[in-house]
């Protein structure tokens, strides 16, 4: 049975317990296989038996994910559904070939969806930390659906590829079972 692949790029150890957990528990008690690796460890054979990919956010000082970007080179020829949460969005951006862009936003704010995008549809409440976003608005691989000026939601036009800066786990559960399923 293929199960999803949950990907932790928290190096302090105590941050996966309010970015990785939450998404760990959605999938559980929704009735998801899944397993869980450091984005250090990811192997060829964790890309192969999982299904789909959900690359969980960190904390705002916790960005040792960018220094180690080339990690992420797979995730170009990769074929299977893909969801990155805040600083797995950026992962998504800066491998495709955007820019990190400076930006905090801390809190809940109103985004207006222009697009239907994994089930949400017009102004949703949606959970923002982070201090980097990725200028998808420039890159013309992907889709844009939110209005705000940094792109909240997007899609890689051609793969199933996924981002959202916001934090689903928080109070967006939905966008993360509609991806699942």
């Amino acid at each position: 049975m293929k199960k999803i692949l949950i990907v932790n790029i928290c190096k302090e150890k105590l941050h996966y317990y309010e970015f990785v957990k939450p998404i760990e528990e959605i999938l559980r008690i929704n009735g998801f296989n899944y397993f869980i690796r450091n984005y250090e460890d990811i192997k060829n054979n964790d890309l192969r038996k999982c299904s789909k990919i959900i690359i969980c956010g960190t904390s705002l000082f916790d960005n040792y994910f960018i220094k180690d970007i080339k990690t992420f080179k797979w995730l170009l020829g990769f074929e299977k559904p893909v969801l990155g949460i805040c600083g797995g969005m950026q992962i998504i951006g800066l491998i495709f070939g955007g820019k990190l862009k400076k930006k905090k936003e801390i809190g809940f704010y109103n985004e207006n969806f222009i697009k239907n995008f994994l089930g949400f549809f017009g102004e949703k409440e949606v959970y923002h930390l982070h201090n980097y976003y990725v200028g998808f608005n420039n890159m013309t691989d992907f889709e844009v659906f939110s209005e705000s000026k940094v792109s909240q939601a997007v899609k890689h036009k051609s793969k199933n590829i996924y981002g959202v800066l916001f934090h689903p786990e928080v109070r967006n559960v939905e966008v993360i079972i509609n991806f699942v399923k």
